[in-house]
C-alpha cells in the first residue's frame, strides 16, 4: 500500500507539470501518449485535462475569425474617420464661404451707393441749363423774322391737317401728367439718387443741345396764328424781366409766361414729353404693362398735338425725339454694360459727356435693379439714439 501511494503521488507530479506547462503555453495541443499511459494507469486525469481542453477550445474559436476580426474593425474605424473628415472639411468649406458672401444689403450698398453730392451737382448742371435755355430763347426772339417778310416754311405735316386750336393744351396737360407721374414713382424708388443724377444729366444735356440749335439757326414762325411778343432791342432790363417771367411760369402756354418766338429747333415739349415715358418705363416693373401703355398713349398723344397745333415744325419733333431717345439708350447703355466702360473699341465712350458720365457712375458697379421703398424713414442719428436709449433700458 505505502507503495502504490507512492508510485501514485509520483505519477500524480506529472500531470501537475504537465498542466503547468499546458497552462504557460496554451496554443500547445495535449499529448495524447501520456494521457494515455495515465489512463492505463488508473490516475484520474479529469481534473489535469479538464482545463487544457477549456482553454484549447477557448483558444481554438477566435483563432480564425481573429485577422478577420481586426481588418473588419479596422475598416470600420478607417470609414468613421473618412466620414468625419470628409464633415468636418464639408462644414469647414460652408463655413468659410458663408463667412467671404457679404450680407444682401452691404452687397447692395457697396456696389450701389448713394452720393447724394453727385446728385446735388447734376441738379444744378440741369438747373443751370434751363435758366441758361431762357436766356437763349430771350436773345433768339430778337432775331425771328416778322411774319410779313418770312411767311412759314412749307411743311408736309401742315399740308394734311389743318390746326387744332386747343391741341396744344392736350400736349401741356400729358406732359404734366407725366412729369407727375413720374415724381410719385421716383419718390418710392429705392435708389433715388442714382436714378435723378442721370435724370437731371439727360435734362440738361438735352436742353443744352436745344441751345446750341436754337441759336445757329432761327426759323421763322411755323404758322400765322402765332402772337410774338415785341421785341425789346437794346432795352437789357425788360429782357431780365421775360426771362424771370419764362422761368416762374416753367415756360408753358398754360400759364401765360411763354410770349417769345424762335425757340423751335427742336421742340422742348417733346423732350419732356419723351423723356418722362422712358424713365418711368425703365425704373418700373415689367409687369405693368398697363401702366406703361398708359403712358406711351399719354406722351405720343402729346407730341401729335404739337403738331396738330402748329406750334412746332415736323422737323422740330423729329430731332427732339432722335435726341431725346438716343442719348437715353447711349447712356443707359453704357450704365448698365459694365464691360464697355474700359473696353479699348467702345465707340460709346468718345462722346463729350464721357468724363462727366465716369464721373457719375463711377462706384456704380452693378445695373440699378428696379426695387421700391417706402419714402418716410427715420435718420440714422435717430435710430442710433433709439438704441442707445432701448439699451440703457434693458440694463
Amino acid at each position: 500500500m505505502a507503495a502504490s501511494e507512492l508510485i501514485q503521488d509520483s505519477n500524480d507530479v506529472r500531470p501537475h507539470v504537465e498542466v503547468n506547462v499546458t497552462t504557460t503555453n496554451p496554443p500547445t495541443p495535449p499529448r495524447p501518449p501520456r494521457a494515455a499511459n495515465a489512463q492505463a494507469n488508473g490516475n484520474p486525469i479529469h481534473r489535469a485535462s479538464s482545463p487544457p481542453q477549456s482553454e484549447t477550445r477557448s483558444s481554438k474559436k477566435p483563432a480564425p475569425t481573429e485577422p478577420e476580426a481586426a481588418s473588419s474593425s479596422s475598416r470600420r474605424i478607417s470609414g468613421l474617420q473618412t466620414q468625419l473628415i470628409d464633415c468636418l472639411s464639408s462644414g469647414l468649406r460652408r463655413h468659410c464661404e458663408y463667412v467671404k458672401m457679404p450680407p444682401e444689403e452691404e452687397r447692395g450698398a457697396d456696389s450701389l451707393p448713394s452720393e447724394w453730392w453727385k446728385t446735388g451737382v447734376a441738379f444744378l448742371y440741369a438747373l443751370f441749363i434751363l435758366v441758361f435755355t431762357t436766356v437763349i430763347i430771350t436773345v433768339v426772339h430778337e432775331r425771328v423774322p416778322d411774319k410779313s417778310v418770312s411767311p412759314p416754311l412749307p411743311d408736309k405735316f401742315f399740308d394734311y391737317l389743318d390746326r387744332v386750336p386747343w391741341a396744344f393744351t392736350v400736349t401741356e396737360v400729358n406732359g404734366l401728367i407725366l412729369v407727375g407721374l413720374w415724381v410719385v414713382q421716383w419718390i418710392f424708388l429705392k435708389h433715388k439718387a442714382i436714378i435723378a443724377r442721370r435724370c437731371f444729366f439727360l435734362i440738361g444735356t438735352l436742353y443744352m443741345y436745344r441751345c446750341v440749335t436754337m441759336y445757329i439757326t432761327t426759323l421763322p414762325v411755323p404758322g400765322k396764328h402765332m402772337v410774338c411778343a415785341p421785341k425789346l432791342y437794346n432795352d437789357s432790363t425788360g429782357k431780365i424781366w421775360r426771362i424771370l417771367r419764362l422761368i416762374s411760369g416753367g415756360g408753358l402756354s398754360l400759364t401765360g409766361s411763354h410770349l417769345m418766338c424762335g425757340d423751335f429747333l427742336y421742340s422742348g415739349h417733346t423732350v419732356m414729353l419723351t423723356l418722362s415715358y422712358l424713365f418711368i418705363k425703365e425704373y418700373s416693373a415689367r409687369w405693368m404693362w398697363w401702366y406703361h401703355w398708359f403712358c406711351w398713349v399719354l406722351s405720343a398723344s402729346g407730341v401729335l398735338c404739337i403738331l396738330i397745333a402748329h406750334e412746332h415744325y415736323s422737323i422740330d419733333v423729329v430731332v427732339g425725339y432722335f435726341a431725346t431717345t438716343r442719348t437715353f439708350w447711349w447712356y443707359h447703355t453704357m450704365a448698365n454694360t459694365h464691360t464697355l466702360r474700359g473696353a479699348p473699341n467702345n465707340y460709346l465712350s468718345r462722346t463729350w459727356w464721357s468724363p462727366v458720365f465716369n464721373f457719375l457712375e463711377r462706384n456704380v458697379q452693378k445695373a440699378v435693379p428696379v426695387e421700391f421703398s417706402w419714402p418716410v424713414a427715420l435718420p440714422s442719428s435717430c435710430r442710433q439714439r433709439y438704441r442707445m436709449v432701448e439699451a440703457g433700458r434693458d440694463e
